[in-house]
């Protein structure tokens, strides 16, 4: 949600070489969007391997969602509409990732409950997205923002996603999401509230 981060500063010496090129911002976050989805539907597959197979895929993409940012910035070609649509792609390939886990968990300890559990912290990390989107609107491009402590910021945390699932621990996974994902979207949304407030006042 910050852009100095640790990951941030490591995609930013790959991207330089992309700096002055035909590739645009777009082109990144295109490309971060269709492997977030690929990612998404080799999770939803349940195999150990098709899992891991996502989780590495979903690494991949996360790179790409810190790459187009880095490559605005370095070329000057910062703009609202690119920010929106990074903004949804990373919402929606998040979103999906969880889904797509709570969908191949179906036949794993939480049964049936899996598919559930998945599209509520989907639905709750959609959420997060559209109060960000209000933000925004009422103060400004990056109103969402959530300062970075030792160079990560709370984004850094989906590493975690891939980490657990190639540990295994994919149902402690799904179960951290389930709570954890709408406790954030409340955080946001209290917090969307009261600069509603200061506005107003």
């Amino acid at each position: 949600m910050s852009h100095n981060t640790l990951i941030h500063r490591v995609v930013r010496i790959g991207v330089r070489p992309l700096v002055g090129t035909g590739v645009t911002p777009n082109h990144l976050t295109s490309l971060r969007l269709v492997t977030g989805l690929a990612a998404a539907a080799a999770l939803a597959v349940g195999t150990p391997g098709w899992r891991a197979w996502g989780a590495g895929i979903f690494v991949f993409s996360l790179l790409l969602d810190r790459a187009d940012g880095e490559l605005a910035r370095l070329g000057g070609s910062t703009s609202a509409g690119g920010h929106k649509y990074d903004l949804i792609a990373d919402s929606l390939c998040t979103s999906l990732a969880f889904v797509g886990l709570g969908v191949g968990l179906r036949d794993g300890a939480f049964g049936p409950w899996a598919a559930l559990m998945g599209l509520v912290a989907g639905a709750a990390i959609a959420s997060i997205l559209l109060l960000i989107l209000r933000l925004e609107a009422l103060e400004g491009e990056r109103a969402g923002e959530l300062s970075s402590t030792a160079g990560l910021d709370p984004d850094d945390g989906l590493l975690a996603l891939p980490l657990l699932v190639w540990l295994g621990w994919v149902e402690a996974l799904l179960a951290a999401a389930c709570v954890g994902a709408p406790s954030f979207a409340a955080f946001m949304y209290l917090k969307y509230r009261r600069r509603l407030r200061r506005a107003a006042t």
